[in-house]
């Protein structure tokens, strides 16, 4: 995130806090993984449904 160099602790990050910063960004959406496909959004919402009746 801030273009230290790593501490092994942290790997890959220098700190807590860059890699508390750039699984925030996972979280909130900002880093995406691009699709090839238009179905992935269907597929993922029938997963999730599927996942969620099992827990019920």
């Amino acid at each position: 995130m801030c273009a230290k160099d790593a501490a092994k602790a942290y790997r890959p990050f220098c700190s807590k806090r860059c890699a508390d910063l750039d699984l925030g960004k996972w979280l909130s959406g900002a880093y995406a993984v691009a699709s090839v496909s238009e179905d992935d959004a269907d597929e993922l919402a029938i997963a999730l449904h599927e996942q969620t009746a099992k827990k019920h």
